[in-house]
């Protein structure tokens, strides 16, 4: 099978997206994740089936199934904004190591005309199924949520081995550019410590940028749309106060951090 035609699942496609990598990118939304993050604000992305979800007291399908020609027709439609701001595609969800075929078929597609790429992971995954978008990968975006791994399963139903041992191999690889995300969330990882003991281990791999993304709760609604209580409902965002204080706990580590994506 030519790997055009290859199928996948997703959920959405994003355009003018100006926070998820370079310049003016193009964000497609994949169906299907292995962590359960309580605080995800896309919790139709987790699972790969259809699904129904209540939108506006209105009925939406979220899902269907597509080819990567049929996805990069889209995306091509946006090749003057990636031209003049040195954008591009960027793959997200959901895991888009949870539809490897279909990723790297994207990616492929979007190198095959010069079109820059990334990816916002987990990386949760073995790494050999990291590595076969390597050779089609420009960004690497990759979320480390804490570094206690207990910690880390309580809130995301996954232990975080893997997770560190892929983001130390990501970063000699020669071929992505690694960039460390850690979305800041009030009573799991909001301490200065805490983000301290991310920043530290990140600069040791020598990745070069860390974003600290703040709590929302803007994904709230879908949970009921889909049936599901939020676990998250007595959360608030961290204040500009507490962000600035997280963000110089980080960069005493000499590495360069933003607060936003």
């Amino acid at each position: 099978m030519d790997y055009k035609d290859i199928k996948g699942r997703i959920f959405n496609i994003q355009k003018y997206s100006v926070h998820d990598g370079p310049g003016v990118r193009t964000i497609v939304f994949i169906k299907g994740c292995p962590l359960r993050c309580r605080w995800c604000c896309n919790p139709e992305s987790q699972e790969f089936e259809v699904q129904k979800m209540q939108v506006g007291g209105k009925e939406k399908i979220v899902g269907r199934d597509v080819t990567v020609a049929e996805v990069m027709d889209n995306v091509l439609r946006d090749m003057p904004y990636f031209r003049r701001s040195g954008g591009g595609l960027t793959l997200s969800g959901g895991e888009c190591l949870t539809q490897l075929d279909f990723s790297e078929g994207l990616l492929r597609y979007a190198k095959d005309f010069g079109i820059t790429t990334a990816v916002e992971s987990t990386a949760f995954a073995p790494f050999e199924k990291i590595e076969r978008l390597l050779p089609y990968l420009d960004y690497y975006l990759m979320d480390i949520k804490h570094m206690n791994s207990e910690k880390h399963k309580e809130y995301t139903k996954q232990p975080n081995e893997l997770i560190l041992k892929n983001a130390a191999k990501l970063a000699r690889s020669e071929h992505t550019e690694l960039t460390v995300r850690v979305p800041v969330i009030p009573g799991f990882n909001d301490t200065e410590e805490e983000i301290s003991d991310i920043a530290s281990f990140a600069a040791s791999l020598g990745v070069l940028r860390l974003h600290l993304l703040p709590y929302h709760r803007m994904g709230a609604d879908k949970y009921a749309g889909l049936g599901r209580e939020y676990l998250m409902g007595d959360v608030y965002p961290p204040s500009n106060e507490k962000m600035q204080k997280l963000k110089r706990a980080a960069e005493r580590h000499n590495i360069k951090v933003q607060i936003g994506g």
